[in-house]
């Protein structure tokens, strides 16, 4: 298979128009929380990143911010949906992993229960458009649609 069937595989999706719906979700939250780490880089950027323990947060955070920004535009968009959620579910286990657990053992399960569910709703929907792509109301199916392909 040449490259080119390879990328547009990728793209292909026959999920619903609704689906427009998760994206926008998981979309703006990304986008939002990548922009928040260099509004605010004491308590969400390089700040926060230090204080969990990740190792170079000078460098990790900002890198992480550019991650959240570009994937959650290109989510917003539609456009290469499935590979733009494949840093995000990675950036969501390693919240999870080093945030999420630690309150779990320290706090019990219901703290950290309420302190997760933006990153289980994360994770879940950028799970969800990994599986089933952009829908049909993105920028992926009108790129397919044009190149006459089909997912069977």
């Amino acid at each position: 298979m040449n490259p080119s069937n390879r990328i547009t595989k990728m793209l292909v999706t026959s999920a619903p128009g609704a689906t427009l719906l998760v994206r926008l979700v998981v979309g703006a939250v990304f986008l939002s929380e990548g922009l928040q780490k260099f509004i605010f880089p004491a308590a969400l950027g390089a700040g926060r990143f230090a204080k969990i323990g990740i190792p170079w947060p000078g460098f990790t955070a900002p890198f992480d911010g550019i991650f959240e920004i570009g994937c959650g535009l290109l989510i917003l968009l539609g456009l290469a949906t499935r590979l733009a959620t494949v840093p995000l579910i990675i950036d969501m286990l390693v919240a999870i992993a080093t945030t999420k657990l630690p309150m779990l053992f320290k706090s019990g399960f219901w703290a950290m229960a309420h302190e997760a569910r933006t990153d289980w709703s994360m994770l879940l929907g950028a799970t969800f458009l990994l599986i089933v792509g952009g829908g049909s109301w993105s920028i992926d199916a009108r790129l397919t649609r044009k190149s006459g392909t089909r997912r069977d």
